[in-house]
């Protein structure tokens, strides 16, 4: 992360340069600027959709990785039906576009179950169920790169499949699955954008609104841009960090 920022201002400094010298474009910085009074009040009103951005974000992927196990695991037992399940569930919500899934959940259940969700609840529900289908890939690669060896011994001290799992092979496949649930952390960030499509107050949907009261869709954008490569550039150190750490005690 300290190797990238320096390239982030040197990009913010040279678009704000050229942006002030351009004469066929009425820049308007000072909409999104901390020091006029407007900029301030404006980069407030962005800054407030931060907290909904990572709250959707760390909900929608705790649930897809506990949902994402439970369809992993049936994809390596040795009964026919049981794989067939996971192939149909993985197969089905990984070709859904989340935008689509999102739109259904939130206009389709109040017809489907009589059951009208909020943009928060249909959010977390339509992005938990697209990356569920990653999430079960992901445990189900993590769980078959365990050695053979290391079921034979979880067998021979008498452990059940439930004993294996918890105590043998899952502690061994989530350090090997780590870099990929980083990723899919990173692009559950950048998916929870799409949830403004339903009003939630999320970033881009602030970003929207803000565009349409004052019209600087260029400002405000590439605030939107430089809020959203933050939000990752931190995401991704945490979870290099993490992986670190891991490695270390390993």
């Amino acid at each position: 992360m300290k190797t990238r920022m320096p390239w982030l201002l040197v990009v913010l400094v040279l678009v704000v340069a050229v942006g002030c010298t351009r004469q066929e474009y009425q820049w308007g910085w000072y909409e999104v600027l901390p020091t006029t009074p407007q900029g301030t009040a404006h980069l407030k009103f962005l800054m407030a959709g931060i907290g909904l951005t990572l709250a959707i974000s760390t909900i929608s992927l705790t649930a897809s990785i506990l949902v994402g196990l439970l369809v992993a695991l049936p994809g390596l037992a040795k009964q026919p039906w049981l794989r067939a399940f996971n192939r149909i569930y993985v197969e089905t919500f990984r070709s859904i576009p989340v935008l689509v899934m999102i739109l259904w959940v939130y206009y389709g259940f109040p017809v489907v179950i009589g059951l009208a969700l909020g943009p928060f609840t249909a959010g977390v529900l339509a992005l938990a169920l697209c990356d569920s289908a990653f999430e079960a890939e992901v445990f189900r690669g993590g769980i078959q790169s365990i050695e053979r060896g290391q079921l034979e011994a979880a067998d021979s001290l008498g452990l059940n499949y439930y004993q294996k799992m918890r105590l043998v092979i899952l502690p061994q496949a989530i350090r090997r699955m780590l870099p990929p649930l980083g990723n899919q952390f990173v692009y559950m960030l950048k998916m929870s954008s799409l949830v403004s499509v339903i009003g939630l107050q999320e970033l881009t949907r602030r970003a929207n609104e803000l565009t349409v009261s004052v019209y600087r869709p260029l400002e405000i954008y590439s605030v939107l841009v430089v809020q959203y490569l933050l939000l990752i550039l931190v995401a991704s150190w945490l979870v290099r960090r993490l992986e670190d750490r891991l490695r270390v005690r390993t």
